[in-house]
């Protein structure tokens, strides 16, 4: 056993978990996993910290390891940058979800004519979560063509991942406005909001205080490593406790800079509580997705 598994494994043990619910993995194609390995090798130019990928390495170990670490249940979080690209990541997916039983049917979506009609798809073939990073994909939440798909989604109950906040570098349509004005339209879609709306922390926070459907992931946030550039300020601690029902662990695995127990540490360190540890690592995942036990 690793260093790092031995880590995961005595932090698992001290809190009494059964294992990790980590919504927020990325499993994609490997000729698109290797052109977003290249964004992170280019990042560091973008935003002056280096971003080496702790987890280069082939699918067939990343599960593996993700097993070791006693991860029971993630996610294959995958997007499209354009047009004719969702259907087919969606084939995909959907593949390696039938041969990988732990993992979270993944689904993503773009803006574009026949939208609705492939999401109907994958929510009939079982897809549990969805992916939507307006970074990478440049769209707005609110375009026209994803109406459909977002009132579909709501109806369904099927959580969004949405990167939204403009962590690392900011998008044209990155920031808490957007999805503001999506909530509006659609009040009950169930947003899971990535990275914790980083660096934008306070603003989504609010947002999950006004919609109740509304959760954020812990993906990279409160780490050495993001706290370098993108802090969460301190005087929201007490907001994270309120919210503690509505966070979810997610790890950004395999494309973080540093091991996977890094994540954990961090939340550790937030001085938050056991009760909230648990919920935050596995009890509120499990609920969400409506896992065994």
């Amino acid at each position: 056993m690793s260093a790092t598994a031995e880590a995961v494994l005595a932090f698992r043990t001290r809190l009494g978990l059964p294992g990790l619910v980590d919504v927020h993995t990325h499993f994609m194609p490997e000729r698109v996993l290797a052109k977003v390995w290249e964004y992170f090798d280019a990042v560091g130019p973008l935003t002056g910290v280096e971003w080496p990928i702790t987890y280069r390495c082939e699918e067939e170990q990343r599960v593996a390891l993700l097993r070791e670490f006693g991860v029971r249940a993630f996610t294959a979080m995958l997007y499209p940058h354009k047009p004719a690209m969702a259907a087919w990541l969606n084939a995909w997916s959907a593949d390696f979800a039938a041969r990988t039983p732990d993992c979270l049917h993944t689904a993503t979506l773009f803006p574009e004519e026949g939208a609705a009609g492939y999401v109907r798809q994958a929510l009939e073939a079982g897809a549990r979560v969805f992916k939507a990073h307006l970074q990478v994909g440049g769209y707005d939440p609110n375009d026209d063509r994803l109406d459909a798909v977002w009132g579909l989604l709501a109806e369904a109950g099927t959580p969004t991942v949405i990167h939204c906040g403009s962590g690392p570098v900011p998008g044209k349509h990155t920031g808490p406005e957007p999805v503001a004005r999506l909530l509006a339209r659609h009040p009950r879609l169930p947003l899971v909001i990535a990275h914790m709306g980083m660096p934008e922390y306070a603003d989504f926070l609010d947002l999950a205080d006004r919609h109740p459907e509304v959760r954020l992931d812990t993906t990279m946030a409160f780490t050495d490593f993001s706290e370098q550039f993108s802090g969460f300020p301190r005087a929201e601690l007490g907001r994270l406790a309120d919210l503690g029902d509505r966070i979810l662990l997610g790890t950004d695995f395999p494309n973080i800079p540093y091991p996977y127990d890094g994540q954990l540490l961090a939340l550790e360190r937030l001085g938050l509580g056991d009760a909230w540890l648990r919920a935050v690592c596995h009890d509120n995942g499990a609920r969400l997705f409506g896992l065994p036990g």
